[in-house]
Order: structure tokens, then sequence, then C-alpha cells
């Protein structure tokens, strides 16, 4: 993977100047909103009801704390973490924060092929194992485009977005929802054990791993900042563009909770637990128009996030161990266990839900090196995070890894 010579940056005077800094954001939060968000939300509506809305609501807000600190990264120093982490800590622990960063790949791409790979049977009634054949031919195609300019890519995944995004407008407008009772869902409580294991793999799906090192990638050719106020400035639209990503990631994960809860467990469908019985009860509860607008949207997600994903292999390779291998070969490793995954008929939705929770363990190993590499202002100069900001990114890390001790704990008996 390679990269243009950043140009000299120039402060924009127009509203279209200024529209050209939203973009990576947009990138970034395609992984907030991938087919393992639709299991896991799917599954957590039809399950609990709206319990779980204020989970969504505490991770997209982390979400966008964490995307910040990572944009921070690339503006302040013109490199993205895993470089940073390669030259400030020691070579066993740069090795060590790699080989977990391609585990967690695999877990990434397990999601994301299989989410696609369901859409295109739904929709095609094409067999598992060759829709993903597909997805990963239209991801090498998108990820292709980047060789005609970052911007390029960007706009065509934003238009996944926004088909992502209309889908589940169109269905929510399709069912309709309680809003009273919506809103009891963002009371923090969880009901029994099971809902917890359900809260981790909606966090592990809403807060990605490979994104908080992608991101910083994504800001770091993007312009030459020659001065700290420059760095400032671009810090701010970088504020504005993950604010917007964000909060469209946050209202269609949300939707996705609210519409599964309003017509599967509101009508005693608390086994709607997997993407394929999701579509059926679309199609036969409200009508074949909103089945289509679900599989619409989880193909565009399936086909949108694997491009992403690949884009994030090759930055934690080559940031982490400075290397770099065909992007093909790269592909076929990390997507080899959810080709089997298809191939031998394990039940895919609960592949996508137990990929999210096995996510949600590899995000303290990113996390926790943003946070002591953004409090350090030997390396961040003037844009060093504030003590708040440490604090909180702290406490987020300590959130989550507690949640993953309760995991830990419950699945080998010991709560």
């Amino acid at each position: 993977m390679t990269h243009a010579p950043r140009a000299t940056f120039r402060p924009p005077r127009t509203l279209k100047a200024r529209l050209t800094f939203l973009g990576p954001a947009f990138v970034a939060c395609i992984a907030y909103v991938d087919p393992g968000n639709f299991a896991t939300n799917i599954a957590g509506g039809s399950k609990y009801g709206y319990l779980l809305l204020w989970v969504l609501l505490a991770a997209n807000l982390m979400a966008m704390l964490i995307q910040n600190l990572s944009a921070k990264v690339g503006i302040a120093t013109g490199q993205n973490l895993p470089e940073l982490a390669r030259e400030h800590f020691p070579k066993p622990v740069t090795y060590g924060l790699w080989i977990q960063a391609e585990l967690i790949a695999m877990a990434t791409d397990l999601a994301e092929f299989v989410g696609a790979a369901i859409a295109l049977n739904l929709l095609f009634n094409i067999p598992l194992l060759p829709a993903g054949l597909i997805t990963a031919v239209v991801a090498f195609a998108i990820l292709g485009l980047q060789a005609r300019g970052y911007r390029r890519f960007e706009m065509v995944i934003i238009g996944f977005l926004g088909v992502i995004l209309l889908g589940f407008l169109y269905d929510t407008l399709k069912i309709g929802f309680d809003a009273g009772d919506a809103a009891k869902g963002f009371s923090p409580h969880f009901d029994g054990s099971d809902s917890i294991l359900l809260a981790a793999g909606i966090l592990g799906a809403t807060v990605m791993p490979h994104v908080i090192y992608l991101h910083s990638a994504l800001v770091q050719h993007r312009g030459r900042a020659a001065d700290d106020s420059e760095r400032r400035l671009l810090l701010r639209f970088n504020r504005v563009d993950v604010t917007i990503a964000m909060t469209l990631a946050g209202l269609i994960n949300m939707s996705m909770l609210v519409i599964a809860a309003s017509l599967f467990f509101k009508n005693g469908g608390s086994d709607v637990d997997t993407i394929e019985k999701a579509h059926a009860g679309f199609r036969d509860l409200v009508a074949p128009s909103a089945a289509v607008a679900f599989a619409l949207a989880l193909l565009a997600s399936g086909f949108a996030s694997s491009s992403v994903g690949t884009y994030a292999g090759q930055v934690v390779m080559q940031g982490f161990i400075a290397r770099t291998v065909p992007l093909a070969l790269r592909r076929a490793v990390t997507m080899a266990p959810a080709l089997i995954v298809l191939a031998i008929g394990v039940d895919p939705t609960r592949a996508l839900v137990i990929s999210q929770v096995v996510l949600s363990f590899g995000i303290p190993f990113a996390l926790v090196p943003l946070v002591l590499l953004t409090r350090r202002k030997d390396i961040m100069g003037s844009l060093v995070n504030r003590p708040l900001t440490t604090a909180t990114a702290s406490l987020v890390a300590l959130i989550i890894i507690a949640l993953n001790l309760f995991l830990l704990a419950d699945t080998f008996g010991l709560t």
C-alpha cells in the first residue's frame, strides 16, 4: 500500500472546500455499521426489546472519543498508530500487538463476508460460499479505486453508507415504534448474564479495533500542516467529520434495535435470532419491500466494510512490522475462516455474534496504546491530550476490559 506525498495544507475558504475534508470518519464509520451490527442489534432487540438501547448510545459516544483520538494522532504526528507503536514500544510488545491485530482482522472478515453472503443469498438465492467469493471480488474492486485517488474511494464508501441509512429509514417509517417505550431503553440496566453477553457483542460490533488503527492513517496523508495553528484547524474539521459520521452510524444502529424490538419482541418473536428469520419477518409481518430494503442495506454494509477491512489490514501490517504482502495473499489468509464457515454450514448469524464478542476483546489492545501515546507531549506536541481527555479515555478502556473479564468468567463458569 503506497500513498502519494502529502500536499501542503491550504485552509479552506468556501463551503465546497470545507466539504472536501469530510470523508475519513465516514470510511471509518462503515465498520460501526457492518454486518456484525445487524446480527447483534437484531438479536438484542428481538430478545430484550428496547433494553439495550443505552448500550448502543454509550458505545457510540465511546466511538466518537476514540475515533477523534485516532485521527488526532495522524494530524499531530504525520504517522499512524501502528507506526508510532513500532517506534515507541519495545519490539516484543509491537509484535504482540501485530499478532493480535491480525487475529482480530480474521474475526472482522468473518462478520463482513458472512453478512454480505447472507444478503446475496436472500436477494438472489446465491449459495453462501459463491456469495462469499463474490464479496471478495467486489471488495478488491472498491479498494482499487484508491489508485485513482482517495476521494473516489471515500465517495463510494459514503454512497454505501447512504444505502444503509435509507434502507433502515424506510423500514423504521414502515414499521413505526412506541417512542415512550423506546425512551425507557436509555436507562442503564441489564436482565441477566445473557444480556451482558449480548451487550459485549454490541460493544464489539460498535467500537471496532481495526478502525482505531485505520483512522490515523486516513488523515495522515490529507495535508501537511505548516504549524500548530493549521494542525488545530485540521483537528476542528476532523471533529466535525467524526461527529456527523458517528451520529449517522449511531442512528443506524439504534434503528436496527428499535425495528427488531417493535416488530419481533412486541409480537412475541423473541426467537428471531438470525438474519434470515429477521428477513422473513420483514416480508411476512410488514411487506416484501421492507425485506428487500433490509437485505440491500445488509449487502451495502458487507461490500463496504470488507473493503475497509482490507485497507485496515494493510495499515496494521505495514505499520507494526514495516512489511507489506501482496494484497491478494493477505486477503486470502484473513478471509479463509469466513469462507470455511460458509463452506461447512455453521449457523452464519451465530458466527456473526461470536465474531463481535471476539472483537470486543481486541479493543483494549488498540485503545490502551492510543491513550498512552496521545498523552505524551514529546509525541503529540501542542495537540497532546488534556488530563480530562486522558482520564475519560482511560475510563472507557477500563470499562471494556472489565466487561471482557466478566465474559471470560461467565464463559468458564466462574460467575
